[in-house]
């Protein structure tokens, strides 16, 4: 009898099994599709406002500069406080907006940088992000315990940077912008299996719209983040 029930019952868990799986693919492809249209409508907006000198003077040359520098860390701490309470379509919106500030904030690179440096570096950033989300998806291994040491030296990059905006010393800017790509690299490892594991079967359309725009909010910063870090390293300057 035993053994009459565990045949019946297989394949209906491999069914729930086949389900699950294509849900979380699902799910994942969202999250990559939200993180590449914000970094592509961020990209435009830059190059946009880069070279437009009527948007540049208005921003970079008045008060205004801080008010796009801040808004998206702004728009970040809103989102994480009220994303419970969103709608899936506010949070999209709001997701955007976003990208929009980012591009805005991020414009003043196509004016210290060269446009084939930035190319360059791109693409090695989005091979290099790439690779490690590809093995934080798909290891068995768990990073966990990889977050408080990545949430350290993320804190040691941010007070590094206050001390040197002060100091202006290039050694300690190198150093800054070494240990920076090795935090970003492991959070984009240990990101994209926090994110895979906050997908659950049973989530409404809604809910699952917004954990994906919260998983790629994560690694667009991730994405970004280590795209300056390393733009600082290997950029050459116009």
């Amino acid at each position: 009898m035993a053994f009459g029930t565990e045949h019946r019952m297989a394949p209906t868990r491999v069914v729930d099994r086949a389900v699950i799986d294509e849900g979380l693919r699902a799910y994942m492809l969202g999250v990559y599709n939200y993180m590449a249209s914000g970094l592509a409508l961020t990209g435009v907006v830059a190059f946009i406002v880069a070279n437009t000198p009527f948007l540049m003077n208005a921003i970079f040359g008045t008060p205004l500069l801080w008010v796009v520098m801040l808004a998206p860390l702004g728009v970040v701490l809103f989102m994480s406080a009220r994303i419970q309470t969103m709608s899936a379509s506010a949070a999209q919106a709001t997701f955007w907006v976003f990208a929009v500030l980012m591009g805005m904030s991020l414009a003043s690179i196509f004016i210290v940088y060269t446009g084939a440096s930035i190319a360059r570096v791109f693409f090695i950033t989005a091979s290099v992000f790439g690779a490690m989300s590809i093995y934080g998806y798909t290891t068995k291994r768990d990073l966990t315990g990889w977050g408080s040491f990545l949430f350290m030296g993320l804190i040691g990059i941010i007070i590094a940077s206050i001390v040197n905006w002060f100091l202006a010393s290039s050694a300690l800017d190198f150093a800054i912008s070494v240990i920076g790509v090795l935090v970003f690299v492991g959070l984009t490892a240990y990101d994209t299996q926090n994110i895979k594991s906050m997908y659950v079967a049973s989530d409404g359309t809604a809910v699952v719209t917004k954990k994906a725009i919260m998983g790629a909010l994560r690694l667009y910063l991730d994405f970004i983040n280590l795209f300056l870090m390393l733009l600082r390293l290997f950029g050459n300057r116009g």
